[in-house]
């Protein structure tokens, strides 16, 4: 988990960040302070493997720009510091998502009784099935 540390950091360090006037609960207090923020991370400056990137990638999803921009907003508080503290734990956490491989799948392997056992399943579901058709009478 070193390296998803170390990558969290460096992203952190490269991190742009802007206050929005957010919408919601707040009162005259949201009409007066920014309290939203915005960040932006420019991916190609982290200089990732290309599976990490493509992962990283699939995983932003609409949030990345065409630019390579990921860009998180965050206005679910009502003070800069907890919607700060908010974004940079969700950028860390997708970080840290795209750093983890994915298991392969293994193919199962059933014996000679289970195939067996599968396709007598399969040919009473079939008969099943069949007997629903229309009755003529």
């Amino acid at each position: 988990m070193t390296q998803a540390n170390d990558l969290t950091e460096r992203a952190l360090a490269l991190v742009d960040e802007s206050f929005i006037a957010a919408s919601g609960p707040g009162g005259q207090n949201v009409n007066k302070v920014a309290t939203a923020v915005q960040l932006r991370l420019d991916v190609f400056a982290l200089r990732l493997p290309p599976p990490v990137f493509h992962r990283l990638k699939a995983l932003a999803g609409s949030r990345m720009n065409a630019r390579g921009e990921i860009v998180l907003t965050a206005r679910s508080h009502r003070t800069q510091e907890a919607n700060r503290t908010d974004a940079r734990a969700r950028l860390g956490a997708l970080l840290e998502q795209a750093q983890l491989e994915p298991a392969q799948r293994k193919k199962s392997q059933l014996n000679r009784l289970g195939k067996q056992k599968r396709l007598e399943g399969k040919k009473r579901r079939g008969a099943v099935k069949a007997g629903r058709g229309k009755v003529d009478w």
